[in-house]
């Protein structure tokens, strides 16, 4: 008998991520995205899982993506940015994906301004990781690995 190992994990990168490097380093650390997504990588790999990555700063492309994941993951990583605050068309596309998601956030957003301590997205992840910077998406993928086993 062939067991099926769940191991895709798409990793989403909201508004202005692809700005890391340039913004305020107190908050978002010093990694460019790409660096970001070269370690990203290398943890998913220790673990087993395989990465894909996605990165939009228009909303839209965003939901899009997600309406797309279905048949392309079996998790998802995202960081939707200031979006996280208030799209609902983000949250109601990860709903629709049906799949098991973990929210990232490279700053502490819970003690940051009042408008940042919400997320619309939170009541459809299985967690919520903020303020470790990088390796936020380290546990992130850990959390999902052994959602997934």
């Amino acid at each position: 008998m062939t067991t099926i190992v769940n191991n895709r994990v798409e990793v989403m990168h909201g508004v202005n991520l692809d700005q890391l490097g340039r913004r305020d380093p107190a908050h978002y650390g010093s990694l460019d995205l790409g660096a970001l997504e070269r370690r990203i990588d290398q943890w998913a790999h220790e673990l087993g899982l395989s990465v894909r990555f996605f990165q939009s700063n228009h909303e839209g492309e965003f939901v899009e993506h997600l309406h797309e994941l279905r048949d392309m993951a079996d998790a998802v990583v995202l960081n939707p940015g200031a979006w996280t605050h208030y799209s609902y068309a983000i949250h109601d596309a990860l709903e629709l994906t049906g799949l098991p998601a973990v929210e990232v956030h490279l700053s502490a957003v819970d003690q940051r301004e009042e408008w940042r301590r919400v997320s619309v997205i939170r009541d459809l992840c299985l967690a919520t990781v903020s303020g470790r910077g990088a390796d936020g998406y380290r546990q992130a993928l850990e959390l999902l690995k052994e959602e997934l086993s």
